[in-house]
């Protein structure tokens, strides 16, 4: 209920509410909002909104819709996907801190659905030679597994999820409005098939319509949630190009669709490729062959006391799970004396070495390869 409010009184991405919810917890810190004990920073922040409590509500209206509620406690959360946007300077890069929650509709975990996964964007008004090259590449990599994330707008956002659907692929539509109102309107039977078979997520509780800045918060999610970003067509202005931005601050592949020299369209694109912002790419291969998973040289057995080879953060972690069950991020922090953000990084770590896994009821040990082998 504390999480569901705060992202009410926010609406959005707030790097000094996030801090706070990381030095005092969720409760304490909506109990700061709520009687205004705040620092100078939040209080401009909170002011507007924070004597409306309307979590019941915005519950109640996600059960009607077949939603959920997903917060950073949640094994559901893509902690690995959103590490990225921890690390982040807010002071350098505004709008950079993490979703304080995840609005969510669809059968699918958000964590299986962006395991592989890469998002698609582009122009509004795009030509029937964008429409054609995003079907071909977005269909291609659906219909290799690879999830497709887009922003369910116009042109080649609503293409890309299309193409996808064709082949019976797995799509993830980013919003940047409430999950309860489909935007544009014109996408209503779009939207509502995404979230029949793939995901529709975002970061803005019920009601709230789209503004100009939501985009814009919105497309760093667009690229954080995937393992690349491909524009097809842009335009000078392109808001694509700030999805861009997002990918390269995080550390991810951009490519870009070159078209004709003649074409408006493609100018954004480009200049992207020109500027070294982006790699030129023309098929799903090449993508594959940007965006593809990090193959990591992984040692061939784990002794049988894996807490020898840790040090640091991990072996606190690590350290503070029990032999058997399952721990919540926040009891872990507590139990090793680490912030909640070291913990989610550590446990990523420990997750790639194949020593922690995470299920409905929290983060747990693995049986080592080795015990398992003895």
């Amino acid at each position: 209920m504390a999480w569901v409010y705060l992202s009410r009184v926010v609406e959005g991405p707030c790097a000094a509410l996030s801090a706070l919810i990381d030095s005092v917890g969720v409760v304490e810190a909506a109990r700061a909002v709520r009687e205004c004990a705040l620092p100078d920073v939040l209080r401009g922040a909170t002011e507007l909104r924070r004597g409306i409590d309307r979590a019941e509500r915005d519950l109640a209206v996600m059960e009607r819709i077949g939603g959920r509620v997903v917060t950073p406690d949640d094994a559901e959360w893509p902690a690995w996907r959103l590490l990225g946007l921890g690390q982040l300077d807010p002071e350098q890069d505004a709008g950079a801190a993490m979703p304080l929650v995840l609005w969510v509709r669809g059968p699918r975990s958000l964590v299986e659905c962006t395991e592989r996964a890469v998002a698609v964007v582009g122009a509004r008004c795009s030509t029937g030679y964008g429409n054609q090259v995003t079907g071909e590449i977005a269909g291609e990599l659906a219909a290799r597994g690879w999830t497709i994330v887009s922003g369910a707008a116009f042109g080649i956002d609503g293409m890309a999820h299309r193409a996808a659907l064709a082949v019976g692929g797995v799509t993830v539509a980013v919003l940047a409005c409430g999950p309860d109102r489909p935007y544009p309107v014109q996408h209503d039977r779009l939207l509502a098939e995404i979230a029949d078979t793939g995901v529709v997520v975002t970061e803005y509780p019920p009601g709230c319509t789209a503004r100009k800045h939501y985009f814009l918060a919105r497309n760093r999610l667009i690229a954080a949630l995937a393992d690349g970003v491909v524009v097809v067509e842009a335009g000078m202005r392109s808001g694509a190009r700030n999805t861009v931005k997002w990918a390269r601050r995080l550390g991810r592949p951009a490519l870009a669709v070159p078209g004709p020299v003649t074409s408006a369209a493609s100018v954004g694109c480009h200049r992207m490729i020109r500027e070294g912002e982006a790699f030129l790419t023309t098929s799903a291969e090449e993508v594959i062959d940007e965006a593809g998973p990090l193959r990591l040289s992984l040692p061939g057995t784990v002794p049988p006391n894996p807490e020898d080879d840790m040090s640091g953060d991990e072996a606190l972690a690590y350290a503070a799970l029990p032999q058997t069950g399952s721990r919540l991020p926040r009891l872990l922090a507590e139990q090793s004396g680490l912030t909640i953000p070291a913990v989610r990084a550590a446990l990523c770590a420990l997750e790639l070495g194949g020593l922690v896994a995470c299920d409905e009821n929290g983060w747990y040990r693995t049986v080592p390869q080795a015990a398992r082998r003895a």
